[in-house]
């Protein structure tokens, strides 16, 4: 989503680091640039000039850390005032002191309701929760079997009521029912609707007056721009929603409702969905996301989903392999299908630090050029996948029949295949195995779960080269 944004930020921090000083107007046009740059990225017009106003002041006066030239001042300045715009901390969610906790999701027609429901009912699940879903959609054709498809992906029951039965007397029902079955969460689906339709806001209200949702959490479309945080101030207006699921967040768009609807409404995003899979659902990290709108990466984040999907024991086995030269296309199979697990290329790319919103020359992040490898390697016979070097001219040309692909990109790939071996070879024994996934020399992922790397240390300081006028 940030792409554009993170591109356009990087290239009027670039222009600073051209200049060995900053003059005051150096910084002031910085700042108008800046400003443009999140106007066309729809963000709120509020929002943006307090945004520039606050980091004007403190351009001018604030102590930054020692050791930083005058473009990396401003950056850190920048990051800094991002970080409060998005929201300061991660928000988590609340639960109630006697189970079960309800959470009732609501937000507009296509928003993706449904479908987060059984993504936070996952998320939950692997919290050690006992989540149960309520099918309080009685509106929309197909909502209630949408819901039950998604609870089974899940694991999660579904309660459904009787046709006819009144949304609010459903929620009732539904949390009664939990409560006999033993779960401690529950996940309320109510039918989407515009934050102008009065009837359908008044069914709102009485659902919550019904069972007292320990949180409203309001499930807001980013690809709808500012529009987004119209709607957000509606639903709150109405509801006093408790925070925000923030969906297609991987979509291709300007990005403003998230750096806006904190600010605006005065709630946090506390989620944010990044793809179709069930597991696409991530806790929303201001800083983390700061980082990545600058170009900054995300390895927190980056770790975090590394050590949740690595089997340990693999890892070992692997790391052995290629220390001992035993890594073969079998291998390569097996770590194509852990990397896929962890979303698409571009969002893992992302989360590295220098990559930022542009894609580096000559790297190539297409999906489908996985697929067309796989093809290849399946293709192989098992003996010629744990040793390529008995693929002579008669089995590429066999292999290249087999997968669909030509004899050149086989040769390619056994190509880049042995370029590879040879590099992970050599990190592997060096110092601090630098392969994601494997163990290196102290804990791994000791930051992972927690956000202890993100706080800030205390350090000696010095000025800008201007002062107030």
């Amino acid at each position: 989503m940030f792409d554009n944004l993170t591109e356009k930020l990087q290239g009027v921090f670039a222009r600073l680091r051209n200049k060995s000083a900053l003059t005051e107007q150096d910084v002031n046009d910085a700042l108008r640039e800046v400003r443009l740059v999140l106007l066309e990225a729809d963000v709120n017009l509020k929002v943006v000039k307090d945004f520039i106003a606050t980091l004007r002041e403190r351009a001018v006066g604030e102590k930054i850390l020692e050791g930083l030239n005058p473009a990396q001042q401003v950056v850190k300045l920048v990051n800094e005032e991002l970080i409060v715009l998005l929201g300061g901390e991660q928000a988590p969610l609340t639960y109630s002191v006697k189970p079960p906790t309800v959470y009732m999701l609501c937000g507009l027609q296509g928003a993706g309701k449904t479908t987060h429901a059984g993504k936070l009912a996952a998320h939950l699940r692997s919290q050690g929760r006992k989540p149960f879903l309520i099918a309080a959609d009685i509106y929309r054709p197909a909502a209630i079997k949408q819901l039950q498809v998604v609870g089974e992906q899940v694991k999660t029951p579904v309660f459904v009521a009787p046709d006819g039965t009144d949304p609010a007397v459903i929620a009732q029902l539904g949390v009664a029912e939990a409560s006999r079955s033993g779960c401690d969460i529950v996940i309320i689906d109510t039918a989407g609707r515009l934050h102008i339709d009065e009837a359908l806001m008044s069914e709102l209200k009485r659902i919550k007056a019904a069972v007292n949702p320990q949180e409203i959490l309001l499930v807001v479309d980013a690809m709808t721009g500012q529009e987004a945080v119209n709607v957000s101030l509606g639903f709150h207006e109405a509801l006093n929603v408790d925070g925000f699921i923030l969906t297609k967040l991987d979509g291709d768009t300007r990005g403003g409702a998230a750096l806006s609807i904190k600010t605006v409404v005065g709630k946090p995003i506390k989620f944010v969905g990044t793809g179709e899979k069930m597991d696409a659902l991530s806790l929303f990290y201001p800083d983390r996301m700061a980082s990545r709108i600058l170009g900054m990466g995300d390895v927190l984040s980056l770790i975090e989903k590394a050590e949740s999907l690595v089997d340990q024991k693999q890892a070992e086995e692997l790391e052995r392999k290629l220390r001992t030269s035993q890594f073969d296309f079998e291998d390569y199979l097996e770590q194509m299908k852990q990397m896929r697990k962890m979303g698409p290329l571009d969002q893992i790319l992302g989360m590295i630090p220098g990559f930022g919103g542009a894609k580096p020359a000559g790297l190539d992040v297409n999906e489908k050029q996985l697929a067309h490898v796989e093809a290849m390697i399946y293709s192989m016979t098992r003996a010629e996948r744990r040793d390529p070097s008995l693929i002579n001219g008669s089995r590429r040309r066999r292999i290249a029949v087999g997968s669909g692909r030509s004899v050149q990109e086989v040769n390619k790939l056994l190509t880049q295949f042995d370029q590879m071996r040879k590099l992970m070879r050599s990190l592997a024994g060096g110092a601090g195995g630098g392969i994601p996934g494997m163990p290196g020399p102290g804990p791994r992922g000791k930051h992972a779960g927690s956000n202890k790397g993100n706080k800030r240390k205390p350090t000696a300081a010095f000025k800008l080269p201007f002062g107030r006028r």
